[in-house]
């Protein structure tokens, strides 16, 4: 008698890496959009340049590893990473930081280790550290948010001048069409000895996580409760981040308001939500288990909030999710669930 080899329960596989990732990227066209729309041309120029490398140098590396091609592209990974990485580079950044950021993202970060599902760490951070680290002056090239204090964003000839030739619009320096995100200006101004309320008196800080930073921080977490309702990510590592993020910070503005920004300034932000909802997210890099990935989500939520207030760099969501990426195997070897039926340590 011969017997079927599969069984019940016969359920489609709806969560292939494929539809996985178009998820994912469909999810972050409401932040891409309102990124265009505060900082014009050049966040196109970024997506763009940042994703074609990806794709080709995907292409390349699996070409020389005698590996499928297409079958990798269109699993849309490579193609996630470059959209990541352009969204969090400057917009007026030259055409080569986001080339040279996707290759360390792609080559060093991903297929150094042997591809998707083996590398340690996020590429695409990989990428933006690299760049933040090698090039602090080409990644500080933000233009003034859209509609603040009557300017408007760089139209597309001046970007695309500046981006491919980095030649500036005539009659223009360069402190004239770029300006410090809310954040890196914070640092400086607290330097100086400002109370919160003064620095909050600049008009780039708008209500609550500065111009333009605010509606961008909003459209990220719209997308991201969408990939969460679509069951495309778990809950966990989101309110981890967002949710440690938010009691420190608290904490400390509680303590002292005039030295300590709010906490939302901190939620609403730089990379608040696209970190907890993209980026600390990658499954192949974060932890896996469903408490271990709350601990990872809160440690990445601290390592932000102590960069932000005491460390070097204005943000802080990159090097916090790198830096737990090394702790994820701990965690999740120590958050490792109970075996059904065991009651404490058994003898070998």
């Amino acid at each position: 008698m011969e017997f079927p080899t599969h069984s019940s329960p016969y359920l489609p596989l709806r969560n292939d890496l494929s539809r996985l990732m178009a998820t994912v990227m469909l999810a972050l066209v409401p932040g891409a959009l309102a990124m265009f729309w505060f900082f014009g041309w050049g966040v196109i120029f970024n997506l763009v340049i940042a994703t074609t490398t990806a794709l080709l140098a995907e292409a390349a590396v699996l070409r020389w590893r005698n590996k499928p091609v297409r079958a990798a592209l269109l699993d849309g990974s490579a193609a996630l990473t470059g959209l990541l990485l352009g969204l969090a580079l400057p917009p007026l950044a030259p055409w080569w930081i986001p080339v040279i950021g996707s290759l360390f993202a792609i080559v060093i970060a991903k297929q150094l280790y042997g591809g998707l599902g083996y590398n340690p760490f996020n590429p695409a951070m990989i990428g933006f550290v690299v760049l933040i680290i090698s090039f602090p002056l080409q990644m500080t090239l933000w233009s003034p948010p859209g509609g603040i204090m009557g300017l408007e964003a760089t139209g597309f000839l001046d970007t695309a001048r500046l981006v491919f030739t980095e030649t500036l619009p005539a009659g223009a320096s360069l402190d004239s069409i770029t300006m410090a995100t809310p954040l890196d200006e914070s640092k400086t101004l607290s330097s100086l000895n400002l109370t919160w309320q003064e620095i909050l008196s600049d008009p780039r800080f708008g209500n609550y996580g500065g111009y333009g930073w605010e509606w961008i921080n909003l459209a990220f977490l719209l997308g991201g409760l969408w990939l969460w309702k679509r069951d495309a990510i778990q809950w966990h590592i989101p309110a981890g981040m967002i949710g440690s993020l938010f009691l420190l910070s608290l904490l400390f503005y509680i303590a002292d308001t005039d030295s300590f920004a709010s906490p939302l300034f901190h939620l609403f932000s730089g990379a608040t939500m696209i970190g907890a909802f993209f980026i600390a997210t990658d499954p192949v890099s974060a932890a896996t288990t469903p408490r271990g990935r709350l601990y990872y989500g809160a440690g990445i939520g601290v390592l932000v909030y102590v960069i932000r207030t005491w460390g070097g760099y204005p943000d802080g969501v990159a090097f916090g999710v790198l830096l737990m990426n090394m702790a994820a195997p701990t965690i999740d070897y120590y958050t490792r669930p109970r075996v059904f039926g065991q009651r404490g340590e058994q003898d070998d």
